[in-house]
């Protein structure tokens, strides 16, 4: 079946988009199997002080600011950049609108509502294979206090390279880090993703680093309730940080609506929303609490087919995520 995405972008395309692609600060060490979980694939990142401020010390304003929002994995052909609206909206322009913006009958808003959703949610930034990009993830409730959840290909661009230079500002607005931010020390995928590139399966938790102060990140944020029982809600609120026009990744947006079974191949579910490139990786909650902006995380953004704009697809988290997961808070 041609399941041409609507997030896949040839290498060369991106490359055109970014210019001259930047060196990284940090070479990753080879994927190694976990033990005892053989069946996760984990791949250290900043493990030592040294490769912490490295990777710190890249992200500058400016390259923050140039960071592409991210495809997914190159699934059949590349798709044209005027799909999403021509150029790039950089973080120094103006969103289109400050509450909503209607898309082939999604509605995308403008997440003011504070609460641990705020603070909890973060912008990614990583390169990969010599680009510069920019994801989202979610601060989890886990032991080590140190877990995020994100797609597995904002960690790992399927069966090819893993990403370098991998940092998290939970809470980003408008270019601020009230949390901080947070290197990545180990990441965690499953294997369907890393070795079959099976876009059920992208998902991916990462281990953070403690912040210059020894602060977990949980410790500063809070942390968001996932579950594990391969259910996606019926019903979910979408969060995340789009950065392809109309939207410039500043602010947090969200949609809310029904979600129903992804009929053209995955095992995943797809719902009304007209989020961009960026959002990738993105909390889908059930039950959430407007008010307190707590809920629980049972999908998260991936992907979006070519044809549809407004639908976007998130993989179940079921024994696969769970198994990951649990592998991370051994590490």
């Amino acid at each position: 079946m041609n399941r041409s995405i609507m997030y896949a972008f040839l290498a060369s395309l991106t490359l055109v988009a970014a210019g001259i692609a930047p060196a990284s600060a940090v070479e990753p060490s080879h994927p190694v199997p976990l033990d005892p979980a053989p069946e996760v694939v984990h791949q250290s990142a900043a493990t030592t002080p040294e490769q912490q401020r490295a990777v710190a010390a890249y992200w500058t304003p400016d390259r923050m600011a140039a960071a592409l929002p991210l495809p997914s994995a190159l699934d059949d052909l590349p798709v044209s950049l005027s799909l999403l609206g021509g150029r790039r909206a950089s973080d120094t322009d103006t969103d289109t609108d400050t509450d909503t913006t209607s898309l082939s009958d999604s509605s995308v808003r403008r997440w003011t509502g504070g609460g641990l959703v705020a603070a909890t949610t973060g912008r990614v930034y990583l390169t990969l294979d010599g680009v510069d990009y920019t994801c989202t993830a979610s601060v989890i409730n886990a032991q080590n206090r140190d877990t995020v959840l994100t797609a597995g290909h904002c960690l790992k661009n399927k069966t090819g390279s893993w990403a370098e230079n991998w940092i998290f500002v939970p809470g980003y607005a408008d270019g601020r880090a009230p949390y901080g931010r947070y290197t990545a020390r180990d990441m965690l995928v499953s294997p369907k993703w890393s070795r079959q590139g099976d876009d059920s399966y992208d998902f991916g938790f990462v281990v953070l680093n403690t912040d210059l102060r020894g602060r977990h990140v949980a410790d500063r944020t809070g942390a968001q309730k996932v579950s594990f029982s391969g259910r996606i809600a019926p019903y979910v609120h979408a969060f995340g940080y789009p950065s392809s026009p109309p939207y410039s990744g500043r602010h947090l947006y969200y949609c809310a609506g029904a979600t129903h079974p992804d009929r053209q191949g995955t095992l995943g579910s797809g719902m009304d929303c007209a989020m961009t490139q960026g959002s990738s990786g993105g909390p889908w909650f059930a039950d959430f609490d407007t008010t307190t902006g707590t809920g629980t995380i049972t999908s998260l953004t991936s992907f979006k087919y070519t044809d549809n704009a407004a639908v976007q697809y998130g993989p179940r988290l079921g024994d696969e995520a769970r198994r990951v997961y649990e592998a991370a808070q051994i590490l």
